[in-house]
């Protein structure tokens, strides 16, 4: 008996010491909860007047291309030229061997100096030929009065007839050969002025300045007519086709019916050339509908070269120029007001790109004029969260 309560009054003892240290121990410090702020770049923003741009990638054509071909069948005597090379307005190209294009047109010489020899022969002959119609038909007049007198037979009044028939025909024949004759003149001075224009196409020349595209004959190769000897194109009227997508066709030709000027810029070996939008196609399909871009300083860009360019769309007004890192989802953006963000939604106008810098085009509604447009892309951005704006963060507009 006495172990247990010596037992009890040990525990009871140590109870009454805890709950003692317990009460007589130091308070402890207040925990303070602080909200965490992001650190983010902002600029401010107002609306402009820009142009969206669109990226293409296209080849360079030649719509004017020429094809000189080979009049008629010859030989070739001489190749002046070489692929690429610029040539101006007359330069010779290439000769044909004249001795393959002389006998043709000395032949129509003759078939036309002939025609006008039977042509005076005709008009000489058929004065005679009236002349023995005459006697033929006194002839057979004096046989029929001495038929009827019965002192001429009847097979020699028969064989007059026969005669004067036979003079009738042959004045018909050469009355008909001199009204042909007008007709085969023309005829035969179309072959000769064939023969001489073939004559002259011997030497090919140059009808513009031009650039060479492809020579595809060499000195003594043995053409055909209407071969191709080679290709040549204006150096000034170059033009890249490329694709848009379907979406931008009508706002395009609509610019184009209204007289503005949508200009471009292509790149080509580090080089960038002006350009501007002239023709729209009038089918599309899944890729789009097909430009052409008319390039005004190309004369270093071979045709059949792929390149991109850089479109202006028509100008659009009260639009934000931001950085792509602005969007949120594509479609919000966050201003900074007091500290915390405050969402704001937005709608897509386009790009817009300066260089190696690619902006985005938006229309916003319910922004406040003084609060900045945070550009730092924050994937768990959300309104309310408070900010800080860093010091230094560069306000960039796009000029109209």
């Amino acid at each position: 008996m006495h172990r247990r309560l010596a037992a009890v009054g040990i525990i009871v003892l140590a109870m009454v010491g805890f709950g003692i240290l317990k009460a007589t121990r130091p308070a402890p410090p207040p925990v303070e909860v602080r909200e965490r702020i992001w650190r983010v770049a902002a600029q401010p923003v107002q609306p402009v007047s820009a142009r969206p741009t669109l990226t293409l990638y296209g080849r360079i054509e030649a719509p004017d291309r020429v094809r000189a071909a080979a009049p008629v069948s010859a030989r070739v005597l001489e190749v002046r030229v070489r692929d690429g090379e610029p040539v101006a307005a007359g330069t010779v190209l290439v000769r044909l061997d004249p001795r393959d294009l002389q006998p043709r047109l000395a032949l129509a010489r003759a078939d036309l100096e002939r025609e006008l020899i039977r042509q005076r022969a005709d008009r000489l002959a058929i004065e005679q030929e009236r002349t023995l119609l005459a006697l033929a038909e006194a002839k057979v007049a004096r046989f029929e009065r001495l038929k009827d007198k019965g002192f001429s037979a009847e097979s020699a009044w028969d064989q007059a007839r026969e005669e004067l028939a036979r003079a009738r025909l042959t004045l018909a024949q050469r009355e008909q050969a001199i009204r042909e004759h007008p007709a085969r003149l023309a005829q035969l001075q179309a072959k000769l002025a064939e023969a001489e224009r073939d004559a002259e196409r011997g030497e090919i020349r140059a009808a513009f300045d031009a650039r060479i595209g492809a020579v595809q004959v060499a000195a003594g190769d043995q053409v055909q007519a209407g071969a191709a000897l080679l290709t040549l194109y204006p150096a000034d009227a170059l033009f890249l086709r490329a694709r848009v997508p379907a979406i931008y066709a009508e706002e395009l030709r609509g610019a184009l019916a209204a007289g503005e000027t949508l200009g471009a810029t292509a790149e080509f070996g580090g080089s960038l050339l002006p350009a501007r939008l002239e023709r729209i196609a009038g089918e599309a399909d899944a890729r789009g509908v097909e430009v052409l871009l008319r390039l005004d300083e190309a004369a270093a860009v071979p045709v059949g070269a792929f390149v991109n360019a850089v479109l202006e769309r028509p100008l659009v007004h009260g639009v934000l120029s931001l950085p792509w890192t602005a969007l949120h989802g594509g479609e919000r953006i966050y201003q900074v007001r007091d500290g915390r963000l405050v969402g704001v939604r937005v709608h897509r106008v386009g790009e817009r790109r300066d260089g190696e810098q690619v902006r985005a085009l938006v229309r916003a509604e319910g922004l406040v004029p003084e609060a900045p447009v945070m550009i730092t892309h924050l994937p768990n951005a959300l309104d309310g969260l408070a900010v800080e704006v860093v010091e230094g963060s560069a306000e960039m507009r796009v000029a109209p």
